[in-house]
């Protein structure tokens, strides 16, 4: 069982790192999203924007077979971002940046790349909400549509939410909950696993991940809208 010590102590720097995955190849939107053009920037760059204008240090996880490409976007909007290859999962992408990430660092975020529109604020609660004792933070939104089970009958969404990034960690319970190399989609679901904190935090309805070609066209639909670094 994790055990933790409370708030974290703002005596002495309190450093904070991001993690931004950029490591799938778009099977459902066509092609690697992360650089598909929104605006004038890529999604990887719009991503990575906010992330450098809102921590100490990021490490961006690559595609292998992308991982040069990768490298020449990330120079134009972050010179001093360490870039790693990603795993055969999201999870292992996660661990290769986490390994990165240096040992005094008090606090991780992890963010997906594929989300443009995280703005700084965001960040700012993530952090706020782990600083004051939480092992994770995740910002999340209420579910609006009706669910139903595929067993049949619907789920009450009263206690549902749907959950977004960036999520915020004790650098500590991150790195505890990775051990063993365990398999989630969400770093949280992790933590919760070793008995760590998760607290939920206000997400975005304009937060959106881009998974298909039509989320692209939601995305273009709010630009103007999204917070300026």
């Amino acid at each position: 069982m994790l055990v933790t010590n409370g708030p974290l102590s703002l005596v002495g720097p309190l450093r904070t790192w991001a993690i931004v995955v950029a490591a799938g190849t778009g099977t459902r939107f066509g092609g690697p999203k992360q650089f598909a053009k929104l605006g004038n920037m890529s999604v990887l760059s719009r991503s990575l924007r906010t992330a450098v204008a809102s921590v100490d240090g990021v490490v961006v996880v690559a595609a292998p077979e992308l991982f040069a490409q990768t490298c020449a976007e990330v120079s134009m909007i972050a010179p001093d971002a360490v870039v790693v290859s990603g795993g055969a999962t999201r999870a292992d992408s996660v661990r290769n940046g986490l390994a990165a990430v240096p040992d005094d660092v008090a606090i991780v975020l992890v963010h997906d790349a594929a989300r443009p529109f995280a703005r700084r604020s965001l960040y700012a609660e993530v952090i706020a909400a782990v600083m004051a004792g939480a092992d994770a933070a995740v910002p999340a939104i209420a579910v609006v549509d009706t669910i139903r089970s595929l067993d049949g009958g619907t789920v009450s969404r009263d206690r549902l939410v749907a959950v977004q990034t960036p999520q915020g960690f004790r650098a500590v319970a991150l790195r505890a909950a990775h051990e063993g190399s365990p398999q989630a989609t969400d770093d949280a679901t992790l933590v919760e696993a070793i008995g760590g904190s998760v607290v939920v935090v206000p997400g975005a309805t304009t937060n959106l991940k881009l998974t298909t070609p039509i989320d692209l066209l939601i995305a273009e639909a709010l630009l103007g809208h999204e917070e300026t670094p």
